[in-house]
């Protein structure tokens, strides 16, 4: 399904304005949630080269960045020099009715520029005002730059990801803090609007990457804070069940989930291994985990014995949770990403037909989706700045003097 518009949005948000002054992935990923919720989303980036995610290439596709693609797509694009007085104008006047303010900022950037909370909020008192840092607005670290590697090493995640101990430590292969605080955040801007629905009032909503981090580590600080002792890395493996990891069989990985007893059962069962279920150490769950490296020896040698697809057809047949272990290329494909509208095709202006990913969120009444490409830099400023009241020869002047960059799509 090729989307090129984004006039005309759909889904449970549509009417919210959100104005995005965010850069790289936190706060985009916020504007992304919202926007394919039906918001309208415009980000402003500064006219000298917008979002520092233009410029991570490779790679590239017709000379735009894909990581901007991905993280922009059904935006609409304002190119602003916010160091002019006729661009904070600019700025104030598309605030005056947002709904949503989304920023990322180092602490006390937007205070300077004369866009803090407080001066807001006195023109706009129904303002949501979206902070997303480090390691957020208040406590002693509130001044820090934050970055998604420093959170993971600081918030613990780093300590549980490995292949074990003694083990140099491993980040997670996608930027978990980064993408969680974008998650997290839009989950505060609903809240906040619910309550705006209610009072009439806005609010400030504030999160971090360095939260972000630590509300992945449920099940490790439950462990920690019941024993005294914080769990290290353990492979594919769980916690607090066994077996629940990846297996290789004798021609890849599979990923297996007999994680209670009755799966524990069925998959002895499909495995043909009644001498497992009569051995003490792996009678219960308790046991299992005190064996863990020694139930995995044990099971190995079964799952060797065929390839992953025979091993996928017999679990399923029998009940056991499992599943390959895909390539990002190979999960593009599969038919449930696809059947579930998580693998989108947009029409960029200059790229043409690209893919991106969907709204992973189903709606019965108010389905949203993603409402088309990214913005080029600039490329709806025009568009932005009439909707907003300026007149034509106000719009030319302002991007002759260089205040608005326009690009045409």
């Amino acid at each position: 399904m090729t989307q090129r518009t984004i006039e005309g949005r759909s889904g449970p948000l549509a009417g919210m304005k959100v104005v995005e002054l965010a850069h790289i992935m936190a706060g985009p990923v916020c504007g992304l949630m919202l926007g394919d919720m039906g918001a309208e989303v415009i980000k402003v980036e500064k006219s000298d080269g917008g979002d520092d995610t233009r410029r991570m290439v490779p790679p590239a596709i017709a000379g735009e960045s894909a990581a901007y693609m991905m993280m922009n797509r059904g935006k609409r694009g304002l190119a602003l020099d916010l160091k002019s007085p006729d661009g904070k104008s600019v700025l104030r006047r598309l605030l005056r009715d947002a709904d949503v303010l989304i920023e990322n900022y180092r602490a006390g950037t937007m205070e300077r520029l004369g866009f803090g909370y407080a001066a807001l909020r006195e023109t706009n008192p129904g303002l949501i005002y979206c902070s997303l840092s480090g390691f957020g607005r208040t406590g002693p670290y509130a001044g820090r730059a934050g970055f998604d590697l420093v959170a993971q090493g600081m918030s613990g995640l780093m300590s549980i990801t490995g292949e074990g101990p003694g083990r140099p430590p491993v980040k997670s292969g996608a930027p978990v803090t980064d993408i969680t605080a974008g998650i997290l955040a839009a989950m505060g801007v609903l809240a906040a609007y619910a309550h705006r629905l209610k009072t009439g009032a806005g609010q400030e909503v504030d999160t971090s990457l360095f939260e972000a981090g630590i509300v992945q580590t449920y099940w490790q600080s439950a462990i920690a804070l019941a024993t005294g002792t914080p769990p290290g890395p353990m492979g594919s493996a769980h916690p607090l069940n066994a077996p629940y990891e990846a297996f290789e069989t004798a021609d890849g990985w599979i990923t297996v989930g007999a994680a209670n007893q009755t799966n524990w059962g069925r998959l002895l069962e499909v495995l043909g291994a009644p001498e497992l279920a009569a051995d003490p150490r792996f009678a219960d769950n308790r046991g299992r985990m005190a064996n863990r490296l020694d139930l995995a020896a044990a099971l190995a040698p079964h799952f060797r014995r065929a390839g992953s697809a025979v091993w996928l057809a017999r679990l399923e047949a029998g009940g056991v949770p499992a599943g390959p272990v895909l390539d990002v290329a190979a999960m593009h494909r599969d038919p449930q990403a696809i059947a579930r509208g998580m693998v989108v095709e947009v029409d960029h202006p200059r790229a043409g037909a690209t893919t991106t990913l969907g709204l992973p969120v189903k709606f019965s009444a108010t389905p949203g989706r993603v409402h088309g490409p990214a913005p080029l830099l600039g490329e709806h400023s025009r568009a932005i700045l009439a909707a907003h009241g300026y007149a034509a020869a106000e719009i030319d002047d302002l991007i002759a003097r260089g205040v608005v960059r326009e690009t045409a799509a």
